[in-house]
């Protein structure tokens, strides 16, 4: 059984999410213990949501999953990496395909990309 250490921030840890094939780095998110064991035995991302202060299966809202594929765990036990298949297209509840999709350039923000699609038709707002 695998035992990460949640207690370093307060029950949560950090979960980044890479694209399976191209590496590319999707999103970041928070697991409790609970959305981890989720994930584990759904092979679909769970999250915790630190703003709702609920469970959030990734896509049951937009439709866009990530489908585990591998999972690695950093060295002090308290941080994943989740490597995902993006259902989809987009990661991003803005539309883009990473959360990733703002670059620093010159003292100014960049956007790098157009959205996939359009979130007002998706959430609602």
């Amino acid at each position: 059984m695998v035992k990460l250490s949640f207690d370093k921030m307060g029950g949560l840890l950090p979960a980044v999410v890479q694209d399976y094939e191209t590496r590319e780095v999707l999103m970041l998110g928070f697991m409790n213990e609970q959305a981890w064991h989720l994930t584990l035995k759904t092979g679909r991302v769970t999250f915790f949501s630190r703003s709702r202060k609920e469970l959030w299966i990734k896509g049951n809202t937009s439709g866009r999953h990530q489908i585990v594929k591998e999972i690695r765990i950093d060295c002090d036990d308290d941080a994943v990496l989740l490597l995902v298949e993006q259902v989809g297209g987009a990661a991003c509840h803005t539309g883009h395909r990473s959360c990733f999709h703002k670059e620093v350039h010159n003292g100014s923000i960049r956007i790098l990309d157009s959205p996939v699609f359009d979130p007002k038709e998706v959430y609602g707002k």
